[in-house]
């Protein structure tokens, strides 16, 4: 029913003029529309990312995912921008390296916190 139309992700945000400056001048993505109580962005493909304003999340669990060419050097390009990667260690599941990057056979991903601590990931098949 559903399979013919597209989904974009719809984060909080606490406050609106931070959360643009983090997606739009430190992840690169394109303000599209702004009001006093939302943002519409743009990413890769025509796709788009909704944030609005909301008391924080309580989401403990990744919220939105771009698919990248290259983890690796996207994850050194964010860094070097003050961008902290998470580090995880699930058993049985995933690992992630010193850079916070996990390879999980075949496919790679690193996640990364908005600042109001939306996890965001990037991944990369293999």
């Amino acid at each position: 029913m559903l399979s013919q139309f597209s989904v974009k992700p719809t984060l909080p945000s606490t406050d609106l003029q931070r959360s643009k400056d983090f997606y739009v001048n430190r992840l690169g993505l394109k303000l599209v529309r702004e009001t006093e109580g939302d943002l519409m962005l743009e990413a890769g493909e025509g796709t788009h990312l909704y944030l609005y304003k909301r008391g924080p999340s309580k989401a403990d669990h990744t919220l939105a995912e771009f698919k990248v060419p290259d983890v690796e050097k996207l994850v050194n390009e964010m860094t070097s921008k003050g961008i902290k990667f998470e580090q995880y260690d699930i058993p049985g599941f995933l690992k992630t390296n010193e850079k916070g990057i996990a390879d999980m056979g075949g496919e790679k991903g690193a996640w990364f916190k908005d600042p109001d601590g939306n996890i965001l990931a990037i991944s990369q098949m293999g």
